[in-house]
């Protein structure tokens, strides 16, 4: 991602504001102001550097060049990092299995016309654990090798589009089983 800065002059009325009693026009006070240099900078958060402040007898200078993008910080790899609560692993192995369970649970249902409960019964159990353990496994080696999943993804599907789509899927399953169960029956 390329940072960019932007510096803009500009002149402000900030020094010592004279207020007169009542402005004729509105009724509200009227501030003036003696006019005083000062120079406005935005930059982006991966790019911010101690700003100078020009005084009043000093010009201000013209921005300094973009300093080249910092590392990305090492990853780690411990297994209790990569596993906690707010770590990179639990939602998206969570969300990458509700994917998966959701659109295999409508695929099975349009096939079959059994609802998620009967599928689970009729064998679906041995199914759902291999499945949970070869995609966990999948998702939790790159973790382990120390890439970090922000600088792999680009474009429209990229880690935030996963995460998305993977809370709509929990979501999903869980209200296309609640309405199986209030329904009686297969949705589809």
């Amino acid at each position: 991602m390329a940072t960019s800065s932007f510096a803009l002059s500009s002149y402000m009325s900030v020094k010592a504001p004279i207020v007169a009693p009542r402005s004729r026009l509105v009724g509200l006070p009227s501030v003036r102001s003696l006019p005083r240099r000062a120079v406005v900078r935005c930059q982006s958060e991966a790019s911010q550097q101690p700003l100078e402040q020009p005084t009043a007898s000093t010009p201000p200078s013209q921005p300094s060049p973009s300093p080249a993008p910092k590392p990305t910080p090492k990853v780690s790899t411990k297994f209790s990092d990569v596993l906690a609560f707010s770590g990179p692993a639990p939602e998206r192995i969570n969300g990458r299995l509700a994917m998966l369970g959701f659109v295999a649970a409508i695929a099975a249902e349009a096939a079959s016309g059994e609802d998620l409960f009967a599928q689970l019964s009729n064998g679906g159990i041995p199914a759902f654990f291999g499945a949970a353990v070869l995609f966990s496994v999948a998702s939790l080696v790159p973790l382990f090798k120390g890439k970090n999943v922000e600088s792999i993804t680009t474009g429209i599907m990229n880690e935030s589009a996963e995460m998305w789509n993977g809370r709509f899927a929990m979501l999903g399953l869980v209200a296309l089983a609640f309405t199986e169960y209030l329904k009686g029956g297969p949705l589809v």
